[in-house]
């Protein structure tokens, strides 16, 4: 069975082409004529690597770019979501990335494989600012219901890279809907949830093979229900909404000692002076790197009320929200978050499906967008993710009705650009300009189209997916077979 199963996974990805303190006085009179001693002076050795307190980069990637050609793709209309939409026009890709995008004038290479994508669209990697997959993988079964660390309303010491299943059948369906990078968060049951991870969406054995090389670490927080429904239904804190607010507080209040510590400690080594290193509690040391800006926060909270005490508590400690995650309600306070320069990745139908739920509308992205506002559209959900193109769409016609139109060079950066804005990778990935990553989609149609359809996706210049060729469709061991019906068991 093992041996079967590694053969099977094998021939998948071969198609893809996978190869303390200071000892000085105290400064009070001496009661010798003898001078005062100097600071003693330590020898300063490094502690031992994962000892050391600054564990923020986490565990390294060992994500390799599949093999790519210099490809020129020819005639298609571009979104390049950077505010254009080019007719006829000119993508050149090389060495997995963007050479140049323009008007059918656009020069094109000699010896370079063309592809003719006349009436095609062509629009940056559909990215993902909010999934479980990995982490709540298919099928859905508890012994891999890894999502949430549901043991204490503070789990910052969590790391989702640690849950997620790189076999999951979910990552080749949301490539299949055009989706080249996840931000793969913890679940919503605690205060704080633990940190994020990104993932290019290529096929691996290992969630290192996919992570994002150098892409930062989120926070996930959530405030509403959910905390209170799952610690106050054991009568524990929180249980109500200023249960919540005093649990994030007393965490930042403690952070904020904690980073002192180290700071201290580290400033008395430069100095050669003796110091005890504090010791290293990996909660703490997270939500340390939120206040000294090295982790994004994203933020579950759906009611406009609630972003906004968010906002204070931000403002208290010195932090920056860079994300509010589901947001129905921020079209109450479109115009703040525009001040505050805070995203809002939301959907445009799933609303009333609980309380805090209830005063959500189609319309949300288009007024947020209305209003200056970074708006995201995720999918918190294995199926959802596969159609983000339509979810886009239905918040556009949305807007259109109040008349708000937002054209569809605008609205595709609410897939692409602005949630790798959001992750900390739009200097990378999420638009199509020189110098940018060559992840790209290839539409039947007008994405926006329920009858869009992704024919080829392009992750770092090389072909990871191909609606027409079944060399380029993956298969997790799920969908090869199971135990007995192949002739390797």
């Amino acid at each position: 069975m093992i041996r079967w199963r590694s053969v099977a996974m094998a021939t998948s990805l071969l198609a893809l082409g996978l190869t303390a303190c200071a000892t000085t006085g105290t400064g009070g009179p001496s009661k010798s004529s003898a001078p005062a001693k100097p600071a003693e002076k330590a020898e300063v050795k490094p502690l031992a690597k994962g000892l050391d307190g600054q564990a923020s980069t986490g565990f390294p990637s060992t994500y390799r770019p599949l093999p790519s050609r210099a490809t020129a793709f020819v005639g298609a209309t571009v979104l390049t979501a950077t505010g254009q939409q080019i007719e006829n026009g000119v993508v050149f890709v090389s060495e997995g990335k963007i050479t140049s995008v323009g008007g059918p004038e656009t020069p094109v290479p000699a010896d370079v494989v063309v592809v003719d994508a006349k009436g095609k669209w062509i629009t940056p990697g559909i990215i993902d600012a909010h999934s479980h997959l990995g982490v709540y993988p298919s099928p859905g079964v508890s012994a891999r219901s890894d999502g949430n660390e549901a043991t204490d309303p503070n789990t910052a010491q969590v790391w989702a890279e640690h849950s997620v299943w790189p076999q999951d059948p979910g990552f080749n369906r949301a490539r299949a809907g055009g989706v080249t990078t996840l931000q793969i968060l913890p679940g919503s049951a605690n205060l704080f949830g633990g940190r994020s991870v990104t993932l290019k969406n290529v096929p691996s054995l290992t969630m290192q093979g996919m992570k994002f090389p150098g892409a930062p670490y989120g926070l996930k927080m959530a405030c509403g229900e959910n905390p209170k429904r799952v610690y106050g239904g054991k009568g524990r804190n929180p249980s109500t909404a200023m249960g919540n607010a005093f649990g994030f507080r007393r965490a930042w209040i403690d952070a904020a000692d904690y980073a002192r510590k180290w700071d201290d400690f580290r400033a008395k080594q430069q100095k050669g002076e003796k110091a005890d290193a504090p010791k290293r509690d990996l909660q703490l040391e997270t939500l340390a790197g939120v206040l000294k800006g090295e982790i994004l926060v994203q933020n579950h909270c759906y009611r406009a009320d609630e972003m906004a005490v968010m906002i204070d508590i931000a403002k208290e400690f010195g932090y920056k929200i860079t994300m509010f995650h589901h947001a129905i309600e921020s079209y109450k306070i479109a115009p703040v978050l525009a001040r505050e320069e805070i995203c809002s990745a939301t959907w445009a139908s799933w609303t009333g499906f609980k309380m805090e739920s209830l005063d959500g509308i189609d319309a949300n992205a288009a007024i947020l967008a209305k209003n200056g506002a970074c708006v995201v559209i995720h999918s918190d959900d294995a199926i959802m993710t596969q159609r983000l193109n339509q979810e886009a769409a239905i918040g556009m016609a949305a807007g259109a009705k109040l008349g708000i139109n937002i054209p569809r060079a605008e609205a595709i950066k609410w897939i692409t650009a602005n949630p790798a804005k959001a992750i900390g990778i739009g200097d990378r990935t999420g638009s199509i300009e020189p110098g940018k990553a060559a992840d790209l989609v290839v539409w039947s149609r007008d994405p926006f189209s329920v009858y869009a359809q992704a024919e080829q996706v392009y992750i770092d210049g090389a072909l990871t997916y191909d609606r027409k060729d079944p060399r380029f469709q993956p298969k997790s061991d799920f969908e090869l077979g199971q135990p007995g019906q192949g002739a390797f068991n």
